[in-house]
């Protein structure tokens, strides 16, 4: 049996899980990020390689990481919440653990876990889309990840859909994860709690009348329990998710795409207008075989399972 190391970092926690060949994850471990101090992040990891790796026969470690990673899945580029520029994480890991390291992106990696043990598992083309803070992805054709001539394709969220629209972390306007993200889906949400409209009254509740204390998860549970503008708002949410979606496959035509990512949660509650949305806006439809839109099925462990499997190759 081969046994790889998975390791998903994110801008506050590092989860890290022992992962056999058919994509089990045997045993687990999880620590704080220490995101302002690139060799205490390697340190980090290396200590969950070594907690895990105690006694196993590890062959090699997959790194999801949380920015843009070079074509040679060796160094961090640049990354958004966390201390890494052109930060050659994977030969660090290596001199901390004796062992051979691959770096891929998170989301990358999360794509790559659907495609060989979850949504993506039966097909050979393949789009994954985050909805979480953000709006992230990976994209899998002919059985293999997308990465582009310098590893960084596939930052999907950052496609814009509304020229001057809003601002984005990116620095541009108007990108898709501006309108299809959790983000955005709370900022509609406190604007409506703002407003004192009447419409707002069950989110109000929930946040104690601070608009500043309401969360994605609370607009969902709204939703689920019925509240007409909680429902509104991630209906409209799904529409910007279908109407980039449909951009996203007429490009690359994959049999699948896999709606993953916090507010995926939220489940057909969202699912059913991204569906709607993706019909109606797709081009051609009606003449064209229509690509499948699933749930993932990989939950949280998507990241740390993809990088582990990518390290194995």
């Amino acid at each position: 049996m081969t046994l790889t190391i998975g390791v998903d970092v994110g801008g506050t926690k590092i989860a890290a899980g022992l992962v056999d060949e058919s994509g089990r994850v045997l045993a687990r471990a999880r620590m704080v990020t220490p995101a302002t101090e690139t060799d205490a992040i390697a340190d980090t990891i290396a200590d969950c390689v070594h907690e895990l790796g105690a006694g196993q026969p590890v062959v090699a470690v997959g790194i999801g990481a949380a920015g843009l990673v070079d074509a040679r899945r060796r160094t961090v580029l640049f990354a958004p919440n966390l201390a890494w520029r052109d930060a050659p994480l994977a030969a660090s890991v290596e001199a901390r653990t004796g062992i051979a390291a691959l770096v891929e992106n998170d989301a990358n990696a999360a794509a790559w876990g659907e495609f060989r043990y979850g949504g993506g598992h039966d097909v050979e083309d393949m789009v994954l889309v985050t909805v979480g803070t953000g709006v992230g992805g990976g994209i899998v054709l002919g059985g293999q990840l997308l990465r582009g001539a310098f590893g960084v394709a596939a930052e999907i969220g950052h496609f814009r859909v509304v020229p001057g629209g809003h601002r984005c972390g990116c620095g541009n306007r108007g990108c898709w994860e501006q309108y299809a993200s959790g983000n955005a889906l709370v900022r509609e949400a406190r604007e409506l709690v703002k407003s004192s409209s009447p419409m707002a009254e069950h989110l109000r509740i929930l946040c104690n009348g601070d608009p500043a204390l309401l969360t994605g998860p609370m607009v969902t549970k709204a939703a689920a329990d019925g509240d007409p503008a909680a429902t509104e708002m991630i209906e409209e949410l799904g529409g910007w998710l279908g109407e980039g979606i449909a951009s996203l496959v007429a490009v690359l035509d994959p049999a699948v795409v896999v709606i993953g990512g916090g507010v995926s949660a939220a489940g057909e509650l969202l699912v059913g207008p991204t569906r709607d949305a993706f019909r109606r806006q797709l081009t051609a439809r009606g003449y064209r075989p229509e690509a499948a839109l699933r749930v993932a099925v990989l939950g949280n462990d998507a990241g740390l399972v993809g990088a582990a499997d990518l390290a194995r190759r």
